[in-house]
């Protein structure tokens, strides 16, 4: 598991059948890892050849995956004045390994790469002057002989841009602008001022197609995020999936979920490529639960949309996705001055947590929010370093319920096979993760780590944590054992069946 997401594909899925529907319920948890400075740790672990490696803010920690052992740690003090969410303690989410190196993001924006066995810096990079608002959560995938990575500070009115770096020395390959400079293409869609802070960050890590060398990547919301007076049109390359050449960095297609986005919705959800029949013909589908609301299947080869349906029933602001993936918009759904009642809520129908499609089952699974918020707009202001560009937000009114459903949809016709309510309030940030033993695990908002069978949806384990997850659970091996393993609060947990 040597990346965020485990494969290149972004699909946590394993082939991994140790554990399964019928013994599951017998896991019983291994080992428990204090994480010294860990905040609430939104991070997945990575694993190779039987260490276990912990991303936190500005850390790493390495350990015996099989007992927990500490094996070497490399931290350094949170950054000063720093701007974004990097700031908040955990907010660091991914690693990605390759070979003897491996490399994270600290919290001003840097890429550093470490020798994996003892922790020591090889090189490190500036990818951006924190000073400008940009900041570091660990967006990053190591594939080929490159480090392909994205920075964030959408609500910081950054520019947004994902860039390649060279595995070996941390010289920049490439870099592309996910906000157009004047006059170039994609730059007459925007009407204003704020093309020149206009957001569009890349703070989720990617997935990568080896056969075709293309990168698929996510960005964020336009700025500021609640105000578009100053930037009537689309706004590309915001809120859209991008498909990249690995090798130049070129722009192979885009698709724009949220055209003008004024509602905070990033498409900073993960991109999970699947290769499964469509109308009866093998096809390269890229499939993408986004927090407007919207389940999305594409043709990964050209970015061409075959399906859009709801992922919830809270959802007012668009009546649908017309055939040509733009949304038909519901009236009065903007942000006002006095604020609008819209669904799905500011935080998102999902977020940036796992999602994960089974090939055996053929289902997607994701974790779901149904959820309003009232999101008020005002003046931005002028944009200063130092300072946030949102120009408005959300609330949620205290008579609205929240609830999290965790739901297995058909991605060939968007309908819910399955669906699982969860006993909470609405405030964990977990995702899903599905393996070929017919269970799929996932971050339960009750606070717990629980596990459901694949095809039909019933609950099979749960363990309760002290802590509401804010992180997705991955699976190893470790001595011929499989172990399903997730941080929660400032601990990490591996669990397993008993001997």
């Amino acid at each position: 598991w040597p990346n965020f997401n485990g494969q290149f594909s972004g699909n946590r899925y394993s082939t991994v059948a140790q554990i399964n529907k019928s013994n599951v319920g017998r896991l019983t948890p291994k080992w428990v890892f204090p994480v010294p400075n860990g905040g609430l740790l939104q991070g997945t672990p990575a694993v190779v050849a039987g260490i276990m490696y912990v991303p936190a803010t500005n850390t790493v920690i390495a350990l015996d995956a099989g007992t927990g052992a500490k094996l070497w740690s490399f931290t350094r003090p949170p950054t000063q004045g720093l701007q974004g969410n990097a700031r908040r303690l955990g907010d660091n989410r991914a690693l990605s390994i390759a070979g003897e190196r491996l490399f994270m993001q600290m919290d001003n924006a840097h890429l550093v790469a470490l020798n994996r066995f003892s922790g020591k810096v090889l090189w490190e990079t500036e990818m951006a002057d924190w000073h400008q608002n940009y900041n570091g959560t660990g967006s990053m995938l190591a594939v080929e002989n490159l480090v392909v990575a994205g920075t964030a500070g959408g609500e910081e009115g950054v520019r947004g841009f994902l860039a390649a770096y060279d595995q070996e020395t941390g010289k920049e390959v490439w870099r592309l602008w996910t906000i157009p400079a004047p006059g170039e293409k994609g730059a007459e869609t925007w009407d204003g001022e704020d093309i020149l802070h206009g957001g569009g960050p890349t703070w989720l890590t990617g997935s990568y197609d080896a056969e075709t060398k293309t990168v698929y990547w996510t960005t964020g919301n336009a700025g500021p995020d609640f105000n578009g007076d100053n930037r009537k049109g689309d706004n590309l390359y915001t809120c859209s999936i991008i498909a990249v050449d690995l090798k130049t960095g070129k722009l192979k297609w885009h698709f724009q979920a949220t055209p003008h986005d004024e509602w905070d919705w990033d498409a900073v959800q993960p991109v999970l490529l699947a290769d499964a029949q469509w109308q009866g013909k093998p096809r390269k589908l890229l499939v993408q639960a986004n927090r407007n609301g919207f389940l999305y299947v594409l043709d990964r080869t050209d970015g061409k949309m075959l399906l859009a349906k709801p992922l919830v029933k809270k959802l007012t602001w668009a009546k649908e996705i017309a055939p040509d993936g733009r949304p038909v918009m519901n009236p009065n759904q903007n942000p006002t001055a006095e604020g609008n009642l819209i669904c799905p809520a500011v935080s998102g129908a999902t977020n940036f947590f796992s999602t994960s499609f089974s090939p055996v089952t053929g289902l997607f699974y994701v974790n779901t929010m149904e959820s309003c918020s009232v999101i008020s707009k005002q003046p931005s202001g002028a944009w200063v370093a130092g300072k946030g560009y949102v120009g408005g937000g959300g609330r949620r009114p205290p008579e609205l319920q929240q609830r999290k459903f965790v739901r297995a949809f058909d991605i060939r016709t968007g309908k819910v096979v399955w669906e699982l309510p969860e006993a909470g309030e609405g405030v964990s940030w977990s995702g899903t993760l599905s393996t070929a033993g017919g269970v799929v695990f996932f971050g339960d908002d009750a606070g717990a780590l629980s596990a459901a069978d694949a095809a039909t949806g019933k609950l099979l384990w749960s363990y309760a944590y002290a802590d509401i997850p804010h992180s997705s659970p991955m699976t190893y091996v470790f001595d011929n054992k499989q172990y399903i393993a997730m941080t929660n609060g400032t601990q990490v947990y591996a669990f397993a069946l008993p001997q």
